[in-house]
């Protein structure tokens, strides 16, 4: 029997391989999200607005309404605010875990999406709820197209700069972080 005023070694050691574990699930959890997130405004960014630029108002803003509904799923959802979880519980386990720097860096990434989220709500909202009431496709287009894409160019930076700090996180666990399977 094991004296209770003694630490257990081997809890200790279970413990840790555990909360390292779960670091790194979210850590992954996190790079995945917002892998597909800054990869969904990217795409954005290099296809779908230059395709859209090319058309004509009216198709230009049908098309973006279109767009802006479909977007609205429970897929999407759970990507983007699991993009922004992600991150914070990965920051939390981490530091529990004793891995400082790697912390630093999942919160750096949180910070880096929570921008984008920032930019989200409050430009990129509300002109699509602008471009949705907005009767006249001209009119409607010429307030929305320029600062929508401005605002994304920076949803992108930010997301792809959270991908980078999600990596590096990562990558400051090397051999320490394993999978469900016990493998990396």
């Amino acid at each position: 029997m094991a004296d209770p005023g003694v630490p257990d070694a081997t809890n200790d050691a279970t413990n840790d391989a555990t909360n390292d574990a779960a670091a790194g699930a979210a850590l992954r959890a996190g790079l995945a999200t917002t892998g597909l997130m800054a990869g969904l405004f990217g795409v954005f960014d290099v296809v779908v607005m230059p395709a859209l630029a090319r058309s004509g108002d009216q198709d230009f803003v049908t098309r973006m309404r279109r767009i802006n509904r479909a977007i609205e799923n429970p897929v999407f959802g759970v990507v983007y605010v699991g993009a922004l979880v992600a991150p914070a519980a990965a920051t939390v386990l981490l530091r529990r875990a004793g891995h400082r720097r790697a912390a630093r860096w999942a919160a750096g990434a949180l910070a880096c999406y929570g921008a984008a989220v920032a930019v989200t709500s409050a430009v990129n909202l509300p002109l699509n709820a602008r471009l949705a009431r907005t009767a006249d496709p001209g009119s409607a287009r010429r307030g929305f197209e320029r600062p929508w894409n401005r605002a994304n160019m920076l949803r992108t930076a930010t997301s792809a700069a959270a991908v980078a700090c999600l990596a590096r996180a990562l990558g400051l666990m090397p051999g320490r972080v394993r999978g469900p399977d016990g493998r990396g």
